[in-house]
């Protein structure tokens, strides 16, 4: 790129070319007129020694006095303050008039509870009809031919009218048919005055024995 194709030169930068440009000019000129020997001779001349002294040090500061401490009055304690107190007043008495208690009731025991009717001992059944011993009529058929004997046991309960309303056999005989036709004699012909209790009717249960026996000669 040319010279003329740059940018134009600042104003700046022309005047340091001038100036140097300008400095250039006197040197040559100088050495020309011989100021430059000139120069060159002071130069060369002895230099003379000049001693120069120290300069004083500043005076120390002398520091102010501490001001004066105030005097302090003496500690004078405060006077005595009497407080008068008003005397209390006279307590009040208020009268009350005394109200006399009744008079607790007088404790009265109480009557002690009637004494219980005596109890009545309970009662057993009563037989009242016919007997409990059984004949030869009593027997089976088949226990007459084949002559059977024993004792039967039993236990019956007796109602409250006096009837047996159940059989139980507690001892057999070892012959069933004479231990059935027990109970139904127990049931059909035995009668009873009730059992008792305090004076009422009760169920109860007895015991009886059988005894089947033949007589001699026959069976």
């Amino acid at each position: 790129m040319s010279y003329l194709q740059q940018e134009p030169m600042s104003k700046n930068r022309l005047t340091a070319i001038i100036g140097v440009g300008l400095l250039h000019a006197l040197l040559g000129y100088a050495l020309i007129s011989g100021l430059a020997v000139k120069a060159v001779k002071a130069i060369t001349e002895p230099l003379e020694a000049v001693n120069i002294e120290d300069a004083a040090p500043p005076p120390e500061e002398v520091p102010p006095p501490p001001p004066e401490l105030e005097d302090i009055p003496p500690y004078v304690p405060p006077p005595d303050v009497v407080i008068e107190t008003l005397a209390p007043p006279p307590p009040t008495i208020t009268a009350q008039a005394v109200i006399p208690m009744p008079e607790a009731p007088r404790f009265v025991p109480p009557a002690p509870p009637a004494p219980a009717p005596p109890a009545i001992a309970p009662t057993a059944p009563v037989p009242v009809a016919r007997t409990f011993e059984v004949s030869e009529d009593d027997y089976p058929d088949a226990s007459r031919r084949a002559g059977e004997e024993g004792i039967t046991g039993i236990r019956v309960t007796v109602g409250i009218d006096g009837r047996v309303t159940n059989c139980v056999v507690i001892r057999p005989s070892g012959y069933p048919r004479l231990d059935e036709r027990a109970c139904q004699i127990a049931e059909r012909r035995w009668r009873f005055r009730p059992a008792t209790e305090n004076g009422r009717p009760v169920e109860a249960t007895i015991t009886r024995n059988y005894r089947w026996q033949l007589q001699e000669g026959r069976g």
